[in-house]
């Protein structure tokens, strides 16, 4: 991907928001390169965001060649289901950590990325692919993954304005005397454990809606609808009700249903495409710790709900 240069005409608004328009990418990304004195106005460089240029004042900004990534590429195995130019749609495996982070320098999603995807187009500068939600490490299930600055841009806002639809199978301890419901509880970092998150009335708004499928030993699957992506939203909102997704380290009971991991798949994906606006619908296969943890608990994989 080659360095471009962009000219326009200022319309009088916020300059990181006139270059994010023109070239394509986010806001954060515009006015970092503002700093860096990519943008000229009236051929000096402006480095300040907010800045509102008269009408019809001349702009010129330049976005550079992506570098290379610091993360590495790896040789990962990676059950990619879709990719195109602009995206790929990926199964990340329990277990596996989406970011390199302290701790986990390697074997990440962004390693196993980098390693399998076709040609990236850069994302804020840098050649590596952009991750534009996340799940938990021992989460399992779909994710979305942009390829170019464009498209990270696009479905960062899809997601932003509930314009995507994410469903998870989860199974969750005791007994439903209800069959679905909603939960509208905010979700903020726990003020007595900084590794947890909790419901907090000072906390973000986190929306979850939740269907009884199946029923098992004191415990019942579901399918879960987030219509916010808070993190742990569905552990912290199912511990909320007192029915905590089965096997979970952090929010379960002391005493719970007995599964081999933490229960909850990333199940199915439904989005536009950020550049030709078709509607686009993945489902991922069970995994089979996942189905395991099912059986063992009597829950009955022929039922045609689950099959759906």
């Amino acid at each position: 991907m080659e360095e471009k240069a962009f000219h326009l005409v200022s319309d009088g608004r916020r300059l990181d928001v006139q270059l994010s328009e023109a070239a394509g990418i986010s806001r954060s990304r515009a006015a970092a390169l503002m700093e860096e004195g990519y943008c000229l106005l009236a051929g000096e460089p402006c480095r300040k965001a907010g800045t509102k240029p008269p009408e019809g004042r001349e702009v010129v900004f330049t976005v550079p060649a992506p570098k290379e990534a610091a993360p590495q590429a790896e040789d990962i195995p990676l059950d990619i289901l879709y990719e195109d130019a602009d995206l790929a749609v990926v199964v990340k495996p329990r277990g596996m950590v989406v970011h390199p982070a302290a701790g986990h320098s390697s074997g990440t999603l962004v390693n196993a990325l980098l390693g399998t995807l076709d040609e990236l187009g850069g994302i804020g500068g840098e050649i590596r692919p952009g991750i534009v939600h996340r799940l938990d490490k021992d989460t399992s299930g779909l994710m979305m993954v942009a390829k170019t600055d464009e498209a990270q841009a696009e479905l960062s806002r899809m997601l932003k304005d509930r314009e995507t639809e994410k469903h998870y199978l989860a199974l969750a301890e005791g007994v439903f005397k209800e069959k679905e419901g909603r939960i509208e509880a905010p979700i903020g970092r726990s003020r007595k454990d900084r590794k947890k998150m909790a419901v907090d009335p000072e906390g973000r708004p986190a929306v979850t809606e939740w269907k009884v499928i199946a029923e098992g030993k004191n415990c019942a699957l579901l399918d879960v609808h987030i219509l916010t992506g808070r993190t742990h939203q569905i552990r912290v909102h199912m511990r909320h009700i007192h029915h905590p997704v089965c096997g979970d380290p952090l929010y379960g009971f002391e005493k719970g249903v007995r599964v081999p991991c933490l229960m909850l798949h990333a199940r199915s994906l439904a989005f536009a495409h950020p550049r030709t606006h078709e509607k686009m619908t993945f489902q991922a296969p069970l995994p089979e710790d996942f189905l395991k943890g099912l059986k063992s608990n009597g829950i009955d994989l022929e039922t045609e709900a689950l099959q759906r």
